[in-house]
């Protein structure tokens, strides 16, 4: 009943807080479709310390595993499944002290921090974790690193070389930029082709990183690409040429861009801008059960909803819509 209320919160454009939230209960069509009986306060802000939040962890897994593969990108590519990590911050109120943030929002900033995986081929989420604001999201991703995996990364996740030789170790492969300025030891320059010419590629080679024998990497593939703006940027991979060629180096990078855009829509269309629930467990209860409405939906409409889709949606939550009118609209937004 708590979790069907809370997710009722997340979808329904009219109740934004616990005590709205508490008082729909008792109306007659939310106890037939949502919860079965009255909640109240102390009974709602109860719950957020019971619940085991790995439970949702894993309802958002096996959700997100259900979604069907887009197959988007080369074919080529399809050797590995590889999932773009990121974090993206939600500003926590300022009595959640516990999620005490700071970085380059003010000294008492506070922030919940959201970190995914995600599948940039078949745009889908694959896993999430959910952690104050100041967590390190390097730490935070090595903890969950899986044997044999594919990661890209931006910037952040390449500073520590050591990292590197850690994902080497895990037979885990990678696509990363490089943070600038840094030392580069090259040890054979490599050809380039006209397809990576074509992509932007300017450079290849088996290279070192770091300026002294303690913070050296291992061998690894530096990809010196042009950028818009024509100034170059500089990729990074374990894989070597004939596995990955430097032009799908750069077209995996590119394609990172689709976990800003999930986290943008999940901001956007989900609201997650007010908190239902306030301790670090209340938090993580409530972004996954925002990313678990974020799978559902894209289950029942066949693809990732437009705000007019979602809309449609909210109106037969209202009762304005009724299900034949919900079920041809989203067929024309679909077909459109």
């Amino acid at each position: 009943d708590y979790l069907s209320l809370f997710l009722f919160g997340l979808l329904n454009p009219v109740v934004r807080t616990m005590r709205g939230l508490c008082a729909a209960s008792d109306l007659t069509r939310v106890r037939q479709e949502v919860c079965r009986r009255h909640v109240s306060l102390g009974a709602f802000s109860e719950c957020q310390h019971l619940l085991d939040p790995a439970l949702l962890e894993k309802v958002f897994v096996d959700l997100a595993a259900e979604l069907p593969d887009q197959t988007q990108g080369d074919w080529r590519l399809r050797t590995h499944r590889w999932q773009a990590r990121d974090g993206s911050l939600f500003a926590a109120l300022p009595r959640m002290s516990w999620a005490l943030y700071g970085g380059g929002r003010g000294v008492d900033a506070k922030a919940v921090r959201l970190h995914l995986n995600f599948n940039v081929l078949d745009l889908k989420p694959v896993r999430a974790q959910v952690t104050e604001g100041r967590r390190c999201e390097r730490a935070v991703w090595q903890e969950h690193w899986q044997r044999g995996e594919a990661y890209i990364g931006d910037r952040y996740f390449a500073e520590s070389y050591r990292l590197l030789d850690q994902l080497q170790e895990k037979d885990c492969v990678y696509v990363l930029r490089l943070r600038e300025p840094a030392t580069i030891t090259v040890e054979e320059e490599l050809p380039v082709s006209q397809a990576d010419r074509r992509a932007g590629v300017l450079r290849q080679a088996w290279a070192r990183l770091g300026a002294t024998a303690r913070t050296r990497s291992g061998r690894l593939r530096v990809i010196w690409v042009e950028s818009v703006r024509g100034e170059a940027l500089i990729l990074l991979t374990n894989l070597a040429p004939e596995a990955l060629p430097a032009e799908l180096v750069v077209l995996l990078y590119r394609r990172r861009w689709q976990v800003e855009l999930f986290f943008r829509w999940i901001k956007c269309l989900l609201g997650c801008g007010h908190w239902l629930a306030e301790s670090p467990s209340g938090a993580t209860l409530q972004l996954y059960l925002a990313l678990i409405a974020a799978v559902l939906l894209q289950l029942y409409t066949g693809r990732r909803p437009t705000k007019r889709m979602l809309e449609l949606i909210r109106f037969y939550l209202l009762g304005v819509a009724s299900p034949e009118e919900l079920s041809r609209g989203l067929h024309r937004e679909l077909t459109e």
